[in-house]
C-alpha cells in the first residue's frame, strides 16, 4: 500500500487539505475539488486537481501566482487552438525551449519567472505566424 502523500503549501509550510471547490468560491463554484491551505483565508494559496481524482494540477499558489498562470496558459493555449502546432507539439516545443524533461512542462508547477518567460516565448511564436494576441478563455 502507498503511503499517503501529505502536499505541503510552500508559502508557510502547513499541510494542505482536500476541499469541495465551493469552499474558496462559495456557491457559485464549478463542481470539484481543491487542495487548500488549511491556513486559508489568512494563507490564501490553493491549486485544483484533475476532475475525478484526488491529483493536484500543479502545485498551491497564491493569487499572483494563479493570475500569472492563468494568464501564461491563455497565451500558450493559442499555439495550438490557432493550429501552429499540435497541442503534442506545442508542449515539446515547451520542454525543449525551457530544458524541461515532459514531466516538468506543466504550467501548474511553474513559478511566475517561469510563467513571465513562457508568455515572452508564447507570444514571439504567435507574432511570427502573425496571430493576434487572443485573451479571452
Amino acid at each position: 500500500m502507498m503511503k499517503k502523500q501529505i502536499i505541503r503549501c510552500p508559502y508557510c509550510g502547513s499541510p494542505a487539505i482536500l476541499r469541495d471547490t465551493s469552499y474558496v468560491h462559495g456557491k457559485n463554484a464549478w463542481e470539484g475539488k481543491l487542495y487548500v491551505c488549511s491556513r486559508y483565508p489568512v494563507c490564501n494559496s490553493y491549486v485544483s486537481v484533475h476532475p475525478g481524482t484526488t491529483r493536484p494540477k500543479g502545485t498551491l499558489a497564491n493569487k499572483s501566482l494563479r493570475e500569472k498562470r492563468i494568464r501564461a496558459h491563455r497565451i500558450f493555449d493559442q499555439i495550438w487552438k490557432q493550429g501552429i502546432m499540435s497541442k503534442k507539439d506545442a508542449y515539446r516545443w515547451m520542454s525543449d525551449k525551457f530544458c524541461l524533461d515532459t514531466t516538468q512542462a506543466h504550467i501548474g508547477n511553474f513559478s511566475e519567472y517561469m510563467c513571465e518567460r513562457l508568455i515572452e516565448e508564447s507570444e514571439k511564436v504567435l507574432r511570427y505566424n502573425h496571430v493576434p494576441l487572443c485573451l479571452a478563455g
